[in-house]
C-alpha cells in the first residue's frame, strides 16, 4: 500500500506542469510558503472612574507583567488615553479583552479593553 509523504506543517505543495521532448508530462512540486498569521494589539483605554490599582492588577493578572511594567503601561493609559497591554494572534487578543471586560464589570468599573489589528 503506497502513501503519500507527509508536507512539513505550513507548507502545501503545488504542482507544476513540465514537458520533456517527448508526449510526457512532468510534475514538480514547488512548496508554498504561508504568511504569518495577523497579530492584534490589546489596548486598555483611559476613563475618568477605574481606579490605578485596579488596572495594574488586571495588567499583571492577564498581561503576565511585572507590578513595574504594569504600573508603566497603566501611567501611560493615563497620560496618553491608551496604552498596549499585548500583542497576540487574533483569538488570543479576543479571550484577553474578554477577560479584562468581565472582570472589570464584575467588579463594578467601566475600564473599557479593545484588539486592534498591527498594520504592517
Amino acid at each position: 500500500m503506497a502513501t503519500k509523504p507527509k508536507q512539513p506543517p505550513g507548507k502545501s505543495p503545488t504542482l507544476t506542469p513540465e514537458r520533456d521532448n517527448g508526449d510526457t508530462v512532468l510534475l514538480e512540486r514547488v512548496p508554498q510558503k504561508t504568511k504569518p498569521p495577523q497579530m492584534y494589539q490589546v489596548l486598555m483605554l483611559n476613563d475618568d472612574y477605574t481606579p490605578m490599582e485596579f488596572v495594574v492588577m488586571v495588567i499583571q493578572e492577564f498581561f503576565s507583567k511585572d507590578r513595574e511594567t504594569a504600573t508603566q503601561i497603566m501611567l501611560k493609559i493615563h497620560l496618553d488615553g491608551r496604552g498596549v497591554c499585548g500583542v497576540y494572534s487574533r483569538d488570543v487578543a479576543a479571550t484577553k479583552v474578554d477577560q479584562v471586560m468581565d472582570a472589570a464589570s464584575k467588579s463594578g468599573h467601566p475600564l473599557q479593553c479593545v484588539a486592534e489589528p498591527i498594520e504592517s
